[in-house]
């Protein structure tokens, strides 16, 4: 019965032209009507018309404009479209019969290489369009984003209202609004506007498309709490210091575990080195190192520099000790787009936040007076960054000269 009723996807290639790889993600989209999966393999019923080229002038007209993207969520990338580490611009191929999500797909690519321009450009052009509405909050996300890089506040401020205007016609919508909103904010370490349901890890009012992104911000989210109760930024009852920090991982673990099992590759990037940066601030480098190098693993075959640039300030040397022993001129470009990074960060974030974000310190002299923020005295700050004691105390003098501030003040240039 099958094999009379039914094709494989190698006689599919032959019989449309397009190549196996194209049509496996093709019915993973469910863009071929009818296509089933026995086992691992596609089946595609015979006679089975072939999917639009969404680039042709005929499939662009009688696409709808606010044809529904293949996911219920802004976060195309995060989903199980991109499942495979070197395949994203196959990816963003096998998206050519729906124009808006293949736009926005390439746009988040973008971003995750550090090729901003670009994503600047897409991010406006999906904006004017007047694009569905996860299309528009994943542009205003965007927008946002290219702010962070070019330090710009004007353009962040912007993006937020973009993304407050979007069409939203339920509840659902108007949940994944506030979700896009507090996941900009979550950027600048801002973990107030998060709504009540996400703080407690819950995410039933989004759609399950959303899980992927919504546990990668549920973990920075944990992070930004932690780092903050560690720098006495926020006050928990009953816990002070790296207390909450130390708890994380237990957390994030099966979070991790969670998005390798759904083949969600950006997730698991974000979520593993959301997780090394918590071992690292609670000095257990060890398992620090095991997550960025399988972070690595999964990044550098599509070149996802951005991404890898962004955790350079909460990795410390971390990131530039693991990338540099797998591919030095990958660390060339990701050192190069941290500095870009890091000073518009610090520009938009001294803005937003009313502080002066120094970026004149050292990684050394930074990696000493986070440790100090977290009030570490000098010689726990010696033992755990294997330093002298006399350094350590040098150290905390030059970042008191260049900031103008005493130790217990540090937090606020950090």
């Amino acid at each position: 019965m099958l094999k009379n009723d039914y094709i494989t996807i190698s006689e599919a290639s032959e019989e449309w032209g397009l190549s196996q790889r194209q049509i496996q993600h093709l019915c993973t989209l469910g863009s071929v009507k009818g296509a089933v999966k026995f086992g691992r393999a596609w089946m595609i019923p015979r006679g089975a018309k072939k999917p639009a080229d969404g680039r042709t002038k005929t499939a662009r007209a009688e696409r709808d404009a606010d044809m529904p993207l293949p996911r219920k969520t802004p976060f195309l990338h995060m989903t199980d479209l991109y499942h495979t580490p070197g395949t994203a611009d196959i990816v963003g191929e096998s998206l050519s019969y729906n124009h808006e999500a293949q736009v926005l797909f390439r746009a988040e690519i973008a971003y995750s290489r550090g090729e901003i321009d670009k994503v600047y450009d897409i991010a406006n052009y999906l904006l004017g369009k007047h694009s569905g509405f996860y299309a528009i909050q994943s542009a205003g996300m965007l927008l946002a984003m290219c702010a962070i890089w070019k330090g710009d506040l004007n353009m962040w401020r912007k993006a937020k209202v973009h993304i407050a205007e979007a069409p939203a016609k339920s509840d659902n919508d108007r949940d994944v609004m506030q979700l896009a909103i507090s996941a900009v904010d979550i950027m600048l370490y801002n973990v107030q506007s998060f709504p009540k349901w996400f703080q407690t890890g819950c995410f039933d009012p989004i759609h399950k498309d959303a899980y992927p992104a919504a546990k990668v911000y549920y973990a920075k989210f944990l992070y930004a709490v932690a780092y903050s109760v560690a720098t006495g930024a926020l006050k928990l009852h009953g816990a002070k210091g790296l207390y909450v920090m130390s708890s994380v991982p237990y957390t994030l673990e099966p979070m991790i575990c969670w998005a390798n099992e759904k083949n969600t590759v950006m997730s698991e990037i974000y979520l593993r080195l959301t997780c090394a940066a918590v071992y690292h601030n609670c000095g257990n480098d060890t398992e620090a190192e095991r997550h960025i190098d399988r972070a690595l693993a999964l990044a550098l075959p599509d070149k996802l520099y951005g991404v890898l640039a962004e955790y350079c300030r909460a990795l410390d040397s971390l990131m530039e000790k693991r990338l540099s022993l797998v591919d030095g001129d990958a660390w060339k470009e990701v050192k190069s787009l941290y500095k870009i990074y890091n000073e518009g960060w610090s520009k938009l974030s001294g803005a937003v936040r009313g502080k002066n974000i120094l970026t004149t310190l050292s990684q050394k002299e930074r990696e000493v007076a986070k440790l100090a923020a977290f009030g570490m005295t000098n010689p726990e700050i010696a033992e755990k960054l294997h330093m002298s004691l006399p350094a350590v105390k040098q150290a905390i003098r030059i970042v008191m000269e260049k900031s103008g501030m005493s130790r217990d003040q540090f937090a606020a240039i950090l």
